[in-house]
Formats: C-alpha cells, structure tokens, sequence
C-alpha cells in the first residue's frame, strides 16, 4: 500500500472538495450565478472586478480548477504506487466524475443555470466528495491494519440497512437541490428529511446497540448520529432565516450562512453515511456464512 503521503494528499483533496462544495452551495444562494461571464473563460476574464456574484462565481471556478489539477494528481499518484488494482481503477473514476463535474458546471453557466443541469451538477459534487473521503479511508493506516471481523445478526442485516441509509441521504440531498433550485415546493424535502433523519439515526443506534465494543462501527456509527442531528438543526435554522429575511432586497447574509452551511454539512452527512455502509460491509459477516477464520468483536 501506499505511504502516508498519498494519504494526507487524499485528506488534502477531500477538505478542497468539500470547500467546493460550499463555494457552489454560496453562488446559488447567493443567486450570482448569471452575474459572470460565459464559460469558459478567455484570459481577459480571469481577474474582472471582484464585485457582487463576480467574486462568488470566480471563488467557484478557482476552487473547481484546484480539485480538477489535485484529482489529476491522485489519478496518477494511484495509479503509480497502489498495488491494489480496484484503487488504479478507482483513481481513474474519480478523474472522470471531476471532469464530468466540471462539464455540468460549464452547462450550468452556458445555458443560464437550467433546473435539471443544475441539480445534477450539484448531485455529482456531493458524490464526488463522498469519493473523495472514501478514497481517503482506503489510504489510511486503520484500512491496512485490517478489519475486526464481527457477526451481523439483525434481521434485516445491518449492512444492508446501511447501503440504505446511505441511499436516502442521497436521495434526501437530489430534493433538496430540487428545492434550492426552485423546481420542488418545501414539503417534499421536509418529508425526506424526516424519513432520512429517522433511517439514519434508527440504523446509527442500531450499530451502537449491536457492536458497542467495535471500534470501527462504533466511531463510525457515532460520526453519523453527530452530522445527522447537526444537519438537522441547520435545516430547521436555514428555513426560519428565510422566513426571517423574507421581506429582504435579495439574499441576507444570515440566510445565506445557514443555508450553505445546510448544504455542507448535507455533504458530510452523506460521506459519513458512505463510509459507516463501507465499513459495515467490510467488518461485519452475516450469520449464514462459514465461521472459517472468523473472530467475534462486539
């Protein structure tokens, strides 16, 4: 496997994807995104006044550009000094969704932010991060020391409930870039959240209950139930601020704070999710299976 700096590299680039996140979560919120010129951009376009949704918009496009040269990198870093060859294959993934990405991100620009564009070039960002932190976890020395094999014996199995919590955080994040972009009415994302919020912290307790002795599901159970409940309270506190500022001239600083810290923390929220599925999957077999080498961790 590779050393620790292929690792903090991976820490490196997650921490910027998320910051991506969060400056494209600010141009929407801050409605600046038909505020600049046309993508892409000549050179006489690089440096215009930084001024209103310029600043935002080009703040996008700095960050954007930086993950895009940092996935390169890793593709290539992967490529050269993993042995494993689903890590090479997964580097490579992760190229292709930052240049799909930032094909979405052009479309959106070009077309004058298009609803459905816009929202997938918002879905395939949280997923990229998600790709990002797991590429993270499979470089970091607790992956190579190995997984504390455990018995799943919930009906249904925790790691099928797992893959589904994961599932509904995502699909939680698709409505709520529906409704940010205007193409959905509050109602369906507040009926997500609740549905999601109850998956999540019923599985996340579960684990708990099941495994309180297990290390890596409990720390990963515990980070779940953390940026669940902190999403939660951002959601509740992104809603009243719009209500607040309702009679504003355009988007208030307090509603755009909440907002974008809803969509970041909804970032983590779903890589969190990602990462306890892939840890249920790897440290827990199902009861039906040969005990073989197996050791019991609970």
């Amino acid at each position: 496997m590779a050393g620790k700096g292929l690792h903090r590299f991976t820490i490196l680039l997650a921490a910027c994807t998320l910051l991506l996140v969060v400056a494209g979560a600010s141009v929407t919120s801050n409605e600046a995104g038909l505020s600049v010129p046309d993508w892409p951009l000549s050179y006489g376009q690089l440096m215009p006044p930084m001024t209103g949704g310029v600043f935002y918009e080009h703040g996008h496009r700095m960050v954007a550009t930086t993950v895009g040269i940092l996935t390169i990198v890793l593709a290539v870093w992967l490529w050269r000094a993993e042995d494993r060859r689903w890590m090479k294959k997964l580097g490579l993934a992760a190229l292709a969704g930052v240049i799909v990405q930032g094909l979405f991100g052009g479309l959106t620009v070009l077309l004058k932010l298009p609803p459905a564009v816009s929202i997938v070039h918002a879905c395939l960002a949280q997923l990229f991060f998600s790709t990002t932190v797991a590429i993270a976890l499979f470089t970091s020395p607790s992956w190579k020391r190995g997984p504390e094999i455990a018995i799943d014996e919930a009906t249904p199995p925790l790691r099928s409930l797992a893959l589904f919590a994961a599932a509904t955080v995502f699909c939680q994040i698709a409505l709520g870039a529906a409704y940010r972009h205007k193409v959905l009415g509050l109602v369906p994302h507040v009926v997500g959240a609740l549905v999601v919020a109850g998956a999540v912290l019923a599985v996340a307790m579960m684990a708990l209950e099941q495994f309180p002795r297990h290390r890596t599901i409990r720390k990963s159970a515990l980070v779940l139930t953390g940026v669940t409940i902190a999403q939660i309270f951002l959601g509740i506190a992104a809603y009243m601020s719009r209500i607040y500022t309702a009679e504003s001239n355009g988007p208030t600083a307090l509603m755009v704070a909440f907002t974008v810290s809803h969509v970041a923390v909804g970032a983590l929220t779903l890589a969190a999710s990602v990462v306890f599925a892939i840890q249920t999957r790897r440290n827990l077999r199902p009861a039906s299976e040969p005990a073989g080498s197996m050791s019991v961790a609970s």
